[in-house]
């Protein structure tokens, strides 16, 4: 019996002495800010799609957050300082004001980028990394969607990220970047699609990511009672979609 207590003891001591370590190994990972992306869609339905980049940025984050080998910036703080700086309507960021960004947010990496629509589905997005201390920028990433797939996209891009930043790839779980609320946490859109077919990853279609991006507009804006109904409108359409169910709940609880 007294050997039994020992072994727990000892268990129990060395968690307790590992949880420091973990702290630290977390304090020393890189910052990384995702901002927003521009609109870089042409044509007469051109303006149709502004506000994407700001949903494309969300996304982005949410699901780079899930590797515990870097932290990310949360995109309330990012719209905070874009606010402070008088740069939310801004259509574009230089890389000179990006990096002055970048300190303020206090991250060693800044991920930028542009996305181009046709119109009918396809969605391009290039990205580019680069680095607060030095300016550098790395070559553009360049990713098309598949068959109408936002999250398979978001996922694909945030690999890419990965190894740009010479960081361990994320593991992947079925559902990906719609299966994570902010902060990294699975929800059940991983195990089905938003029309309950399991084993498959979701797909966001480009619509209904515009509906989200609209949504976050207008949570942004200090309209609660619009976002919440935006939220509502692309939950109908994807009923298991992890950051619009939480966005929802977030606006619900503030009022307008």
């Amino acid at each position: 019996m007294r050997g039994r207590m020992a072994i727990g003891t000892w268990a129990l001591v060395a968690a307790v002495m590992a949880v420091p370590a973990l702290v630290a190994a977390q304090s020393n990972a890189p910052v990384v800010a995702v901002l927003y992306f521009d609109n870089n869609s042409f044509g007469k339905d051109r303006a149709d799609y502004d506000g994407l980049g700001k949903g494309i940025a969300d996304l982005l984050i949410t699901d780079m957050a899930g590797n515990p080998a870097m932290r990310v910036v949360e995109r309330d703080r990012l719209q905070s300082i874009l606010q402070e700086q008088d740069l939310v309507k801004s259509k574009s960021i230089d890389p000179q004001t990006a990096v002055k960004l970048g300190k303020l947010l206090g991250a060693s990496y800044l991920v930028t980028g542009g996305f181009m629509s046709d119109g009918k589905g396809s969605l391009l997005v290039t990205s580019r990394v680069i680095s607060v201390e030095t300016g550098a920028i790395t070559n553009p990433l360049k990713l098309q969607s598949k068959g109408d797939d936002v999250l398979g996209l978001i996922a694909q891009l945030s690999t890419k990220l990965n190894t740009e930043l010479k960081l361990p790839a994320l593991p992947r779980q079925t559902g990906d970047a719609g299966a994570r609320k902010a902060g990294g946490a699975p929800t059940s859109a991983g195990a089905k699609q938003a029309g309950g077919e399991t084993g498959k990853s979701p797909k966001l279609d480009v619509k209904t990511a515009l509906l989200y991006s609209k949504a976050l507009d207008e949570q942004d804006s200090g309209h609660a009672k619009q976002a919440a109904e935006l939220y509502r409108a692309v939950l109908q359409k994807f009923p298991d979609f992890g950051p619009a169910q939480h966005n929802l709940a977030k606006v619900q609880g503030s009022g307008d």
